[in-house]
């Protein structure tokens, strides 16, 4: 047997890759996580297959249903890479002699930049983009990981699990990126229900509040959700020296 670890992507159904839904229609046992994924994803599963919400369940459950079964398929939202549990899960899969794998999925920052159309990493504006979560009745963030510090190196800040905490977060972060830079925050991206902020530093928690959103939101922050005054990229620039072919 081996447990296929598959990313769902953001939530629409459509944004699977083609892997993924070749995986799904063919296991037997499907856990998925309930809070997160736009019910239409379990489409691609076969109807005889059994389905499991996870969204109820502690880590030893999971476990539990992922050693026992045969042809199954691991569903994470948006790519494994990121807050996906995938390393605690594989190891125990390890330590049990259970075979695994990984199909990537579309992230749920990707699709939240191509809701709004920008992109993260704008010549002359920002070449980096950090991605990282807060720190509230979760794993405690490494003591090199504040949000203090990566402020400082100004790239494009991705923010995920942090949608409850974005006062806060942006009064951490106004030093560095200044009450006027812009932030978007996407909500569902991709799903039915999507929805979509845009604001500064100063003003998207008042936003974020009227909204009433409490889960599965993306915070974008950067210069480069602004790219008027960006500059353009040496790889296509004219006067760059090219190969003949």
């Amino acid at each position: 047997m081996t447990v296929h670890f598959v990313g769902a992507g953001p939530g629409a159904a459509d944004l699977l890759t083609v892997r993924a839904t070749r995986l799904l229609g063919q296991a037997q046992v499907v856990l998925y996580p309930g809070t997160y994924l736009d019910p239409e994803v379990l489409g691609h599963v076969s109807p005889d297959a059994e389905l499991v919400d996870t969204q109820n369940l502690d880590l030893d459950q999971i476990m539990e249903r992922l050693v026992s079964a045969r042809d199954v398929v691991r569903l994470v939202s948006g790519d494994p890479s990121v807050y996906s549990a995938l390393a605690e899960q594989t190891r125990r899969l390890d330590a049990a002699g259970v075979a695994w794998d990984v199909t990537p999925g579309v992230p749920a920052y990707a699709a939240a930049a191509a809701e709004v159309g920008r992109e993260l990493t704008v010549p002359l504006l920002a070449q980096s983009v950090v991605l990282t979560r807060t720190q509230a009745r979760s794993t405690p963030l490494p003591d090199t990981e504040s949000l203090t510090a990566f402020a400082r190196t100004r790239a494009t800040l991705v923010l995920h699990l942090a949608i409850t905490h974005t006062r806060g977060l942006m009064s951490e972060i106004e030093p560095e990126y200044g009450a006027a830079c812009p932030v978007v925050v996407v909500y569902r991206a991709s799903q039915p229900d999507q929805r979509i902020l845009r604001g500064t530093v100063a003003t998207i928690a008042d936003r974020v509040e009227e909204a009433g959103l409490r889960q599965a939101a993306v915070i974008l922050v950067g210069r480069a959700l602004d790219p008027r005054p960006g500059g353009e990229s040496y790889l296509y620039d004219p006067s760059r020296e090219r190969k003949a072919h």
